[in-house]
């Protein structure tokens, strides 16, 4: 394996501070990614568009650099021209050459195939693990952001939030937090429209864990009757009624909904009762919570494990963390000022952020341990280190440097997790008591 993160960059092309990522996305992918999308590019060019791609990678990894500095970093140019600075309107350019669409057709081809192979490879009951859940993200304060994305507007920020805000729904593979699908956009659309858009990527025989806030009959039914043996398990709201068909235990019946004409008149698809299993169960020192699931099997699925699989449901959020903490230190995550250049970035974000995780994968199986006892932080640190450590190194010290590296899992192997933790919900700071002052238009009384 070593061996393959220093092959030369002449058989795979892109800048060779890459190297640990060019062996899962080798040039034929991104060669097929600008065939795909009528984006090849047709002549030569100061930054042709195979380069443009691993730019929009390096912007994703590189936070904290220009996009400048990005491009002369990763020696990114036209092949054969020697050292020539590239123009910040080059970039703006062959950016706006490349589009979106090459980058989410590699994004979708790495996800659709690591992802699915990833959770295949770790079952439950002979059942791959999901998770779907949403989230936001801060987008650059500009009109056409604003007008494309939105901004949320509530009690405490009556004219709108200071930047306008993206949402995103993701489906992960729980036990290796690897993402399999993203749909994202306006934070005008609810988390359900996008969520039932990822349903067509769940294989079947699967489980797919969601939060309660995806309890609703027109989203849930679809994801089960849509395949094969695929199933749903959700946290039920406390108002949640039913009637009791079949008790097994006196925490685990079989319960039937009637979907109201409404919910039936907007989906006609949809069944006048609707049978689930719920179940009832009380951790230490909390209150009685309700689990529902399509898992209608008691003998073949025991509600203990049911109960206990739950709150694997919380590793979408720990993703979500790296992604948005780890990776993107919690600020403005993209550059653009447009909202094309925005799904550019996200689409290089959400692929860089499965490629580190694929680098996580193989030390968990050099360190025969789960993907999730890897600490996440310090792989991401470790490529990023990789690529500056390559730049300035002697290539011939480069394989015995990363075996070295390779050879201490001590420092990316975490302690096992610990059981029973239970903390309050609580937020680290309030909305700030000040004005918002939009781009272009001062506070009030200034």
């Amino acid at each position: 394996m070593l061996q393959e993160i220093v092959t030369g960059c002449a058989s795979l092309g892109g800048p060779p501070e890459l190297d640990a990522f060019r062996k899962h996305l080798p040039r034929e992918w991104i060669e097929e990614a600008l065939r795909a999308t009528g984006t090849a590019t047709l002549r030569r060019r100061r930054l042709p568009a195979e380069q443009v791609v691993w730019l929009v990678l390096g912007m994703a990894l590189f936070k904290d650099r220009s996009i400048t500095d990005v491009v002369n970093k990763l020696d990114l140019a036209l092949p054969g021209s020697g050292k020539v600075t590239v123009a910040p309107s080059a970039i703006s350019q062959a950016r706006a050459r490349l589009g979106q669409e090459p980058v989410r057709w590699l994004f979708e081809q790495c996800a659709n195939k690591w992802a699915h192979q990833s959770a295949a490879g770790d079952r439950w009951r002979g059942l791959a693990l999901y998770g779907v859940d949403g989230t936001s993200l801060r987008v650059p304060d500009s009109e056409a952001n604003r007008h494309e994305f939105g901004l949320i507007v509530g009690r405490l920020a009556p004219e709108g939030s200071g930047y306008p805000v993206m949402r995103a729904v993701a489906l992960m593979a729980l036990r290796s937090h690897m993402l399999a699908a993203v749909v994202f956009g306006p934070w005008k659309q609810g988390e359900h429209t996008y969520a039932r858009q990822l349903w067509d990527e769940i294989p079947d025989n699967s489980l797919t864990i969601v939060d309660r806030g995806f309890q609703a009959s027109n989203v849930l039914h679809p994801l089960h009757q849509g395949g094969s043996n695929r199933h749903f398990l959700v946290r039920a709201r406390s108002d949640t009624t039913g009637r009791v068909v079949t008790r097994t235990t006196r925490t685990d019946e079989l319960v039937e909904f009637t979907i109201c004409k409404e919910t039936r008149r907007k989906e006609p698809t949809l069944p006048l009762h609707w049978r689930v299993r719920r179940i009832r169960y009380q951790m230490k020192g909390g209150k009685e919570q309700m689990l529902l699931t399509s898992l209608l099997d008691p003998t073949k699925y025991p509600a203990k494990e049911i109960v206990a699989l739950y709150h694997e449901r919380w590793e979408i959020e720990m993703g979500f963390d790296e992604l948005k903490t780890d990776m993107l230190e919690r600020n403005v995550p993209m550059r653009s000022q447009t909202p094309q250049g925005v799904r550019q970035e996200m689409w290089g974000v959400l692929l860089a952020y499965n490629l580190v995780r694929r680098e996580i994968e193989q030390v968990a199986k050099e360190a025969n341990v789960s993907p999730l006892r890897i600490s996440f932080i310090a792989s991401y640190r470790f490529i990023r280190d990789e690529f500056l450590w390559c730049a300035v190194a002697r290539p011939g010290a480069i394989p015995a440097h990363l075996k070295r590296l390779r050879q201490q899992l001590s420092l990316f192997l975490l302690p096992k997790r610990r059981s029973a933790r239970r903390y309050p919900r609580a937020v680290k700071r309030k909305s700030s008591q000040y004005p918002s002052n939009r781009k272009g238009k001062p506070p009030r009384g200034s």
